[in-house]
């Protein structure tokens, strides 16, 4: 077995996903109604065999570094660890993480890559199942100094990644970061064009790197040592193309970068679809997450379709369609829920309700949960929200309307109430 140290970075300010980054990192964001991003590249290098893994993390850890120390207890004596990095001052360096790269600079004095064959980098904000066992195969193959895990995206998603020119050999001769400039997007289109499965008038026209990178560690040493590059795509990798082996692997599975509000919207809803195009329910790869110890939904009277709920939801006399209901909710009579994430609950009241009844009194200040006679659509209701009775939130997702307010936003005609907030009863947030 090749001996493999995997890190993962765990994102700046994750500007693109506010206000769900308000109080977190882009890692710490629950998703798919019980898991947090972090747990996907986690999951992804255990399934792959690689157990030595170090989370670099800078802004908004303190929920990431609790739910890495309550998920991943490995025992001591065995080797394995998921080992937080966190951002410090040191003697030689007081400056916090200037990019990718500074980042993995600075903490490479405290990674073991003394008898490391091989380090992969990950991102910590991406949807996919990959075993990286064949990225490292595929390197040792070609004999190269560094591998891009690379897809086809059509021209709209190539200027929000990294996009590569490939030869005839697999081998990376140009990269460009986010490009916006019409020239330059032209001089990176493939010359063969597929269509994306499924969608006809959708082609793809340009390679893109998934943010997967994998390295041999005295390479990456001397690229880090030799330059003061902050960044990988805009910096590191491009000055690699021009000294070293660089080759792209061509990834075909899904792969969802979910760092913006519509993204982390379609990527949930996809989840509980009836084919979804990531499969939670694979038990040869599971997605690991901290184990809670909850009880199982309860359903009452209700009606559900196309939707996950998660332990420990309790929901009453509802309609329930195209949604997720994450841990803890509790959803009371008469609500229609549609097309939303909920992402739930970090605890029960006090007396947690075992029965909802219409019959029974309301109260004036909305308890944690969803009151009766709400109807919600186009939503996403972050962790511990208290919404009232006779509430109505109705989003127009893809109407491409943003607006900021004190009580909710809207991104892309998606409505989203952030952490602990409180709508009162009666209130009617329209797109």
């Amino acid at each position: 077995m090749p001996n493999v140290i995997c890190a993962i970075l765990g994102g700046g300010r994750g500007s693109r996903l506010f206000p769900l980054t308000k109080e977190r990192c882009k890692p710490a964001v629950p998703v798919g109604g019980k898991y947090r991003l972090i747990d996907i590249p986690i999951s992804n290098c255990l399934n792959s065999g690689y157990s030595r893994i170090y989370v670099i993390t800078q802004f908004n850890t303190a929920s990431l570094h609790r739910h890495i120390a309550r998920t991943y207890p490995f025992d001591a004596m065995s080797g394995r660890f998921v080992e937080v990095l966190a951002a410090q001052q040191t003697l030689g360096s007081a400056d916090w993480y200037q990019g990718t790269a500074d980042a993995v600079r600075q903490n490479l004095s405290h990674m073991r890559l003394g008898e490391a064959s091989h380090l992969l980098i990950l991102s910590g904000d991406h949807l996919y199942r990959m075993d990286y066992s064949e990225m490292i195969r595929y390197q040792d193959q070609c004999g190269a100094d560094a591998v891009l895990a690379a897809q086809p995206v059509t021209g709209a998603q190539a200027r929000k990644l990294g996009i590569l020119k490939v030869d005839s050999e697999g081998g990376v001769i140009a990269f460009a970061e986010k490009p916006q400039d019409e020239a330059l997007l032209r001089e990176f289109t493939l010359p063969c064009c597929p269509e994306r499965q499924g969608a006809p008038n959708s082609q793809l026209t340009h390679m893109a790197s998934l943010g997967i990178y994998l390295f041999r560690p005295d390479v990456l040493r001397d690229l880090l040592a030799s330059s003061t590059h902050e960044d990988f795509g805009r910096q590191v990798i491009p000055s690699a193309i021009d000294t070293h082996k660089v080759v792209a692997f061509p990834f075909e599975s899904y792969w969802e970068d979910i760092g913006t509000i519509p993204a982390f919207y379609r990527a949930n809803l996809d989840l509980a679809a009836p084919l979804p195009r990531f499969n939670l329910y694979d038990q040869s790869w599971p997605i690991y997450t901290r184990a809670r110890y909850l009880p199982p939904a309860k359903l009452q009277d209700a009606q559900v379709d196309n939707s996950f709920l998660a332990e420990g939801a309790i929901v009453s006399g509802c309609r329930i369609a195209n949604s997720i209901i994450g841990l803890r909710s509790i959803i009371r009579p008469n609500c229609m829920i549609r097309d939303s994430v909920v992402m739930g609950y970090d605890y029960y009241e006090p007396a947690a309700p075992v029965q909802l009844r219409p019959d029974q009194p309301t109260s004036a200040c909305p308890s944690p949960g969803i009151g009766p006679r709400c109807g919600i659509s186009g939503a996403v209701l972050d962790k511990n929200v208290s919404i009232g009775e006779a509430v109505v939130i109705r989003g127009q997702p893809g109407s491409g309307i943003d607006e900021d307010t004190e009580a909710y936003y809207v991104r892309d005609g998606i409505v989203v109430v952030p952490r602990n907030a409180v709508v009162p009863a009666g209130t009617e947030i329209v797109v």
